[in-house]
């Protein structure tokens, strides 16, 4: 089975430095440098896609452009890279959602993934009129999904839960294929959501050991359900054609954190409800001390972002080491990222992917039998 690589489109503004933001921390000021336009965001897109990668992931918040919107403009400019969206129960209705998706899937020829979203910070949710608490978000998630996949399958749906309420719902047209669902949560509620609704669970870019015990964690809870999901990791990346380089690189924008935002932010992300979160904090402990977590990850990226805050930094070859260790675990999708969006992603997809190629773990999405060979490298 070949591994599946997303980018993501900086919706949010992009930089030469990490721009900041999520669960509840402003996007920086670097996230001026380049707008998200819509010209922009579609050049990253092109790019990505040409390169090799599947899909690519928008964030969503107030901090940044509407993933559905932006996307759907993107995606004319594209045509095959898929587009992961965030799916955010309890700010739309579920069947409206639903017919959403299948609208997207029409109009973009089957391109639409969803990223489901429930929401880690209250104070978040109540500017947009949930006043939900965490635990009763991801309950109300379960149902909202539920009632979407039973649409999706051409049912009708009568539901009166806990949280949401519809009355012969049912869709015009289903969406043709179904959008495959991805959902990360760290939290026992969570877990028991994934489960039941995930086909692909995510995981933020933690040290392989914690990894390991996640898959393991969301195998069993499926299991149980009669259910096998797969499993992808969200990370950032700086490869360059020696660790020194890429070690240089990651210093260079170590050297662009202001002490101040770094203490602000942390504060910020201290006060977090997300599980995950608290699990991405605990990797640096808000000290530029001790970065390097695991050989060629790095955690300096969350001093100032919420969120993954996880890098892997080094040579193109022992980047994709790494990604042969995480897969070894069970990770089949990587959700990568780099600033600037553009660059990076060619230098990992000039670079990294054609020796995933030459091992026999990825085979670029666009190829036909005929043009198959993994692209050169100088190495």
């Amino acid at each position: 089975m070949s591994l599946t690589f997303h980018w993501f489109l900086p919706t949010n503004g992009d930089s030469r430095h990490v721009v900041g933001g999520g669960h509840g921390s402003p996007a920086t000021a670097s996230a001026r440098d380049r707008p998200p336009t819509v010209a922009y965001l579609s050049q990253i897109a092109r790019a990505a896609e040409d390169l090799g990668f599947l899909g690519a992931l928008t964030p969503t918040g107030a901090w940044c452009e509407d993933a559905w919107l932006t996307t759907a403009m993107v995606s004319q400019h594209t045509e095959r890279l898929k587009f992961l969206v965030a799916f955010r129960p309890g700010f739309v209705s579920p069947t409206l959602a639903a017919q959403m998706a299948s609208t997207f899937q029409r109009q973009t020829g089957g391109r639409l993934l969803l990223n489901v979203v429930t929401g880690g910070e209250s104070h978040e949710q109540r500017a947009y009129g949930d006043f939900l608490d965490k635990d009763a978000r991801y309950r109300r998630t379960g149902e909202f999904l539920h009632i979407v996949r039973e649409l999706w399958e051409g049912k009708g749906v009568d539901l009166h839960g806990e949280h949401l309420r519809v009355e012969e719902a049912k869709l015009g047209r289903v969406p043709e294929p179904v959008p495959e669902v991805y959902f990360g949560g760290s939290s026992p509620v969570a877990g028991g959501v994934a489960a039941r609704y995930a086909d692909v669970y995510l995981t933020w870019g933690e040290p392989p050991a914690q990894v390991a015990e996640k898959i393991a964690w969301v195998s069993d809870l499926a299991a149980g359900h009669g259910r096998v999901p797969r499993f992808g990791i969200r990370l950032h990346v700086i490869t360059r054609d020696t660790a020194a380089q890429a070690w240089a690189e990651a210093d260079r924008l170590l050297d662009g954190f202001d002490p101040e935002t770094v203490r602000a932010v942390q504060e910020g992300l201290g006060r977090s409800e997300s599980e995950g979160q608290r699990r991405m904090l605990a990797l640096h402990g808000g000290s530029r001390d001790r970065l390097e977590i695991h050989p060629n990850l790095w955690a300096g990226i969350g001093l100032v972002r919420g969120g993954a805050g996880t890098a892997l930094v080094g040579s193109h070859e022992e980047v994709a080491d790494r990604i042969a260790e995480y897969h070894a675990l069970g990770i089949d999708e990587f959700v990568l990222s780099g600033y600037p969006h553009l660059e990076e992603a060619y230098w990992f997809g000039e670079n990294v992917l054609p020796r995933l190629a030459a091992r026999g773990l990825w085979t670029h999405p666009g190829a036909t039998a005929a043009s198959a060979a993994p692209v050169p490298f100088a190495g």
